[in-house]
């Protein structure tokens, strides 16, 4: 699924490591204002190991959110995201 597609539904699942075991968790689109507009995030409401945050970040294009912090695709910031 392609991040237009995600952005249309605004809620994706997606298998992640937690804890050594695979689960699926929904994620949910949450717009978060910043000075350069309303940015898209993959948000969840469970704990997520950083580096699984990443993986799905750069696998997905978009910004993640989860309880234990915010990351970006690599290279990008909230700039690059504002107005989608």
């Amino acid at each position: 699924m392609n991040r237009d597609e995600i952005l249309k539904r605004k809620e994706i699942e997606i298998r992640v490591v937690r804890a050594g075991m695979f689960q699926r968790l929904p994620f949910k689109i949450e717009r978060e204002p910043y000075p350069t507009g309303a940015v898209p995030f993959l948000t969840s409401e469970r704990f997520v190991d950083l580096p699984e945050l990443v993986r799905i970040a750069e696998e997905y294009g978009l910004p993640v959110k989860a309880k234990n912090g915010k990351v970006f695709p690599k290279g990008k910031g909230a700039h690059d995201f504002s107005g989608l």
